[in-house]
């Protein structure tokens, strides 16, 4: 192998490395998305998986299910966009400032 592939290969392997240092610093970061005022709140960690849902009592009327269950969607799509925001600014400081296309760690 020519000196060029081998500093390559060598590269490759240390923005590998540092990317599954990065994914694991993620799992213990989180995001809050509200919604209803902060009367619903998801806390989601940086693996996209949900830790804690708040519902303020207030919200949670009998006979209007339909609004929590809103509240709830809007909350949880909010908490999962600023987990996706907080994943790519992560992954392009390993990256060297290159935009990384959502979805793709």
């Amino acid at each position: 192998m020519n000196k060029n592939i081998k500093d390559l290969m060598k590269n490759l392997q240390k923005v590998q490395k540092k990317i599954e240092e990065v994914q694991d610093e993620l799992s213990e970061m989180t995001v809050e998305g509200t919604a209803g005022g902060g009367m619903v709140k998801v806390l989601v960690n940086g693996k996209q998986e949900v830790l804690e849902v708040s519902i303020d009592p207030e919200v949670a009327n009998p006979d209007d299910v339909e609004m929590l269950e809103d509240l709830i969607v809007a909350a949880m799509n909010s908490a999962l966009q600023k987990c996706s925001e907080m994943v790519a600014g992560e992954m392009s400081k390993v990256a060297g400032g290159l935009p990384i296309p959502p979805g793709m760690f």
